[in-house]
C-alpha cells in the first residue's frame, strides 16, 4: 500500500486567455492510496464523481511501461479536502496524485526506471486534457500542486518562467453553492479580454503577484459572470489579495491574522461556505 497528498493551488493568471499562467499550492488536498491487485484498474473516491479521469492515468501509466493490466492490477482511492469543480485545481491534483503513485508501484514491483517529475506532470496533463476537464492543459495548476509554492508559466510550451517558494499566508476560500467546471466555460468570451489579461500577466512575470491576482480576479469574474463584489468586499476588509479562482466558482482572499476575521464578517451574509487554509509549499508528497 502506497499513500501521497497533492495540493490544491489557486489562481494568480488564468491561462486560458493568453495561454500563459500563473498559480500558487494551498493547503487542500487529494490523498490517493493504492495497492496491487491481480489484473485491471479499480478506482474509486470519497466524492462520488466520476472515475474517468482517474482510469485514464493509470491506463496512460500502464502504457507508458507497456504493462498487460490482464495480468497485473492497481486499486486506487482517493479521498479531498478539496472542493471538486470550484477552480482549484482539483482535476490537477488528483490526476498528479494517480499518475505519481501508479508509476511509484509499477516502477518498484518491475525494478523498472520511476518516472521522473515532469513526466509525471506531462501524463497527468494529457489525460486530463483527453478527459476534457481543462482547456489550456492546466500547465500552471499542475506545477503548482505538483511541486508547490508559485509558479509563472507558458502553458502552451509547458515551460516555467517563474518557480519559487512562496511567502506564507493565510488564505480564505469563499465556497459558493454551485460548481463551475472549468471545460464547460465560453472561451471565446475570455479571449476577448486578452490585452487585459496580458496586463495583468506582467505584473505575474514581475513577481508583483498579488496584483496580478486582484487585477486576473476582476477580469475573469467579469467575463464568466461572478459577482466581483466578494473580491472588493475582501480586499476593502483587509486582504492582501483577492479574485476568482480558476473559472470559479471559489473566490480566494490572501490575508494576515489580523485580517482574516474581518474578511470572514464580510463574506458572512453570502450563500455558501469560507474555508480556511495556509499556502502550501510542499506539494505533492507520499506519507
Amino acid at each position: 500500500m502506497k499513500k501521497i497528498r497533492c495540493p490544491g493551488s489557486a489562481t494568480i493568471i488564468n491561462a486560458i486567455a493568453t495561454g500563459f499562467g500563473s498559480a500558487f499550492g494551498i493547503g487542500l488536498d487529494i490523498e490517493c492510496e493504492a495497492k496491487t491487485i491481480d489484473e485491471g484498474i479499480r478506482c474509486s473516491n470519497d466524492v462520488g464523481a466520476s472515475t474517468d479521469l482517474m482510469d485514464l492515468c493509470v491506463e496512460k501509466v500502464f502504457e507508458r511501461y507497456e504493462i498487460d493490466g490482464n495480468a497485473f492490477g492497481l486499486e486506487i482511492k482517493t479521498k479531498s479536502s478539496l472542493p471538486m469543480a470550484s477552480g482549484l485545481s482539483s482535476s490537477s491534483a488528483s490526476s498528479n496524485a494517480v499518475v505519481a503513485i501508479s508509476s511509484k508501484i509499477i516502477s518498484e514491483e518491475f525494478g523498472l526506471k520511476p518516472l521522473t517529475d515532469m513526466e509525471i506532470i506531462n501524463l497527468a496533463i494529457d489525460a486530463s486534457i483527453e478527459a476534457g476537464v481543462t482547456i489550456t492543459g492546466s500547465f500552471d495548476d499542475a506545477t503548482a500542486s505538483y511541486f508547490g509554492g508559485v509558479v509563472v508559466t507558458d502553458n502552451k510550451n509547458r515551460e516555467f518562467i517563474i518557480r519559487e517558494a512562496m511567502d506564507d499566508y493565510n488564505i480564505l476560500v469563499y465556497m459558493p453553492n454551485f460548481h463551475s467546471k472549468s471545460g464547460d466555460s465560453d472561451v471565446n468570451r475570455m479571449r476577448v479580454l486578452a490585452p487585459l489579461v496580458e496586463t495583468a500577466f506582467e505584473f505575474a512575470k514581475n513577481k508583483d503577484y498579488f496584483k496580478a491576482l486582484n487585477l486576473n480576479g476582476l477580469i475573469y469574474a467579469s467575463a464568466l459572470g461572478f459577482d466581483s463584489g466578494i473580491a472588493i468586499d475582501a480586499l476593502q476588509a483587509g486582504a492582501i489579495a483577492s479574485g476568482l479562482s480558476g473559472t470559479g466558482s471559489s473566490f480566494v482572499a490572501v490575508c494576515d491574522e489580523n485580517s482574516c476575521d474581518d474578511i470572514k464578517d464580510a463574506w458572512s451574509s453570502l450563500e455558501g461556505r469560507v474555508i480556511e487554509t495556509e499556502v502550501d509549499n510542499n506539494g505533492c508528497t507520499f506519507l
